[in-house]
């Protein structure tokens, strides 16, 4: 077995989990639907739909496959066993209630921003981010609060697999515009968000580093941009915010 075949993905996979990509995005999707978007035969796809059916990854609503809810029994012991949830959650809830905004815990897998904890404060909005949501480090507070609080080799290999993908026209997608940014980020420890990932709504986040100085995760505040703006968002919820995960981290260290 050569090098290049032991590395080389295994199509039969790629697929499988492509349909479960394909019946996730559209809530819900039959066979020829699903042949259409990925380009396959039907007989193809009703193969390893019908695979993934009996192995409980899939369920059928007459000619409809869902996801079932084996994701979720795996995504909860995935979360529950990441330590940094447990010690950030307390912090995480405090704050929205001092706040009355939304509040975020991310933390950062494989380049990748994942929402693992949220609370609501009395006044927070609505947006697209919910727990589980895997999100380009660069588009938002937290993942740039991280991003910004690691090696200098890691955050170019992270740039190079994110390909500096935009969410709304206000995302910084100039490398060298991003690689300046983060260096005043690293300056003054946290990171502003102000519309680059949802229209109408500014965050601020700050890292929770290790004791080598390296980002594990981070916590951000976010709200409607007409309200977290001023004085607000550039002195107090930083201030906040560094007082929280300054706690986390030495909780962190000595658990």
């Amino acid at each position: 077995m050569t090098a290049d075949s032991r590395h080389r993905p295994v199509e039969t996979v790629e697929t499988a989990f492509d349909i479960v990509d394909v019946v996730k995005r559209a809530d819900g999707a039959g066979i020829t639907e699903i042949a259409a978007e990925l380009g396959l035969a039907k007989s193809t796809v009703h193969r390893h739909v019908k695979t993934l059916e009996s192995r409980g990854l899939l369920v059928r609503e007459g000619d409809t496959y869902r996801i079932s809810m084996w994701f979720l029994d795996y995504g909860i012991h995935v979360r529950n066993r990441h330590r940094l949830l447990d010690v950030a959650r307390p912090k995480v809830d405090e704050l929205a209630a001092e706040t009355d905004e939304k509040v975020w815990c991310v933390i950062e897998e494989q380049g990748i921003g994942v929402h693992v904890y949220g609370a609501e404060g009395r006044h927070s909005v609505k947006t697209h981010a919910r727990i589980g949501q895997r999100t380009h480090l660069h588009q938002f507070a937290a993942g740039k609060a991280i991003l910004a609080h690691l090696p200098d080799e890691r955050i170019e290999t992270i740039l190079d697999d994110s390909g500096l993908t935009a969410q709304t026209e206000r995302t910084i997608t100039d490398r060298d515009e991003l690689r300046d940014h983060l260096e005043t980020i690293r300056d003054r420890g946290y990171a502003f968000n102000h519309e680059e990932s949802v229209h109408g709504v500014h965050a601020v986040g700050a890292p929770i580093r290790d004791e080598s100085g390296t980002a594990i995760g981070a916590i951000s505040v976010a709200g409607p941009a007409n309200r977290l703006r001023g004085e607000l968002l550039t002195d107090e919820l930083p201030d906040l915010l560094l007082g929280a995960t300054n706690e986390v981290e030495i909780n962190l260290a000595h658990s």
